[in-house]
């Protein structure tokens, strides 16, 4: 593995923002009833998969996984929120609070390994 970089973080945010346009396309398809969002969905997961594995190259699997699953967590939440215009009770926000201190934890443990 190549020591960790900016580029393996640049891979890791494309992951990140390609994980949650085929996850916005996904609700798009309306299980698979409208063509374009279907097929942008399965273009967008296999573009982000392919950066997850670039970055992987440059980071730790528990590192580049927590941080790109999380952030897709909270990221998704917030667009079926804005987007879709679903709920966001306080008790979510807490939990994705709770996503981005063990995102954070995890990431501060690594450093110090």
């Amino acid at each position: 593995m190549k020591a960790e970089s900016s580029l393996g973080w640049i891979f890791l945010a494309l992951a990140i923002l390609l994980e949650l346009s085929g996850t916005v396309s996904m609700k798009l398809s309306e299980g698979f009833t409208r063509l374009w969002p279907s097929i942008l969905m399965f273009l967008f997961y296999g573009a982000s998969f392919t950066f997850l594995n670039f970055a992987l190259g440059y980071m730790n699997v528990s590192i580049a996984y927590a941080i790109w699953s999380g952030v897709g967590i909270i990221l998704i939440t917030l667009a079926g929120y804005f987007i879709f215009k679903e709920q966001l009770p306080l008790t979510s926000m807490l939990w994705m609070l709770v996503i981005i201190v063990g995102v954070v934890g995890l990431n501060i443990s690594a450093k110090g390994h």
